[in-house]
């Protein structure tokens, strides 16, 4: 979040064209803190719309198959070393895209910005963790539950069982591409929201992390803890 703040600044003083930012389907309805920041991320390159010459782009989309922390290397190691492979939750679903199709996705909604966009990308059906693990299990030319078993580990603290790719409150328009969508967000109060960011970067990093996530917990209202410590400030709502 502070990262993303250095470098959008950056680009708006050195009048750089164009700025995408990489954003995450874990930003809609955040359960954890990198949802959470990536929102904010998101939040933070609109209210700097119009405050120079650089056009600010940012696309959604969720996990891209072979990028580091990616399932599939996870799963090709357990299987080298003999499993088990290893599942957060049996129903546990995600969308996924490859690398190249990301890509191109990016720089095509790099081109077709105007500034303010969040581009949401068409990501297919959703996929079951349970059901990629047990393919590739058999792709090895192996048999589960037989020569490889998958243990189920519960889920990590913030870790959602479905993501989702559109906020409340939001709805999305078609552009020329079919796998390009333009987000409607919800309205920001810009000052508003400029300032509470700005407060919130500035923090001391001895701060009390309990602190830090309320004050991020104030600036994305949705953003509702699971299966987390920081559940206890949604208590106090």
């Amino acid at each position: 979040m502070g990262g993303t703040k250095n470098v959008a600044d950056i680009a708006v003083k050195h009048s750089v064209d164009k700025f995408v930012l990489i954003s995450t389907d874990k930003a809609v309805n955040p359960t954890n803190v990198m949802g959470a920041t990536k929102r904010i991320a998101e939040l933070y390159v609109t209210c700097l719309k119009g405050k120079g010459h650089t056009k600010f782009i940012t696309t959604r989309f969720g996990n891209v198959l072979g990028s580091n922390g990616s399932v599939i290397p996870l799963f090709k190691k357990q299987i080298e070393k003999g499993g088990p492979l290893t599942v957060t939750h049996k129903d546990i679903t995600r969308y996924f895209m490859t690398i190249p199709e990301a890509c191109q996705l990016v720089l095509e909604a790099a081109a077709m910005g105007n500034g303010g966009e969040i581009f949401v990308f068409d990501m297919g059906e959703p996929v079951k963790i349970f059901d990629l693990a047990t393919n590739m299990i058999v792709l090895s030319g192996l048999r589960y539950p037989e020569d490889i078993d998958i243990k189920i580990t519960g889920l990590r603290p913030g870790e959602k069982v479905y993501e989702e790719l559109l906020a409340d409150g939001e709805n999305t328009k078609k552009t020329y591409h079919e796998k390009i969508m333009i987000a409607k967000s919800r309205h920001v109060e810009i000052d508003i929201v400029e300032q509470r960011i700005n407060k919130l970067t500035a923090l001391n990093s001895m701060t009390q992390p309990l602190e830090i996530v309320s004050s991020i917990k104030a600036l994305i209202p949705e953003y509702i803890s699971n299966n987390s410590t920081y559940e206890v400030l949604d208590s106090k709502k």
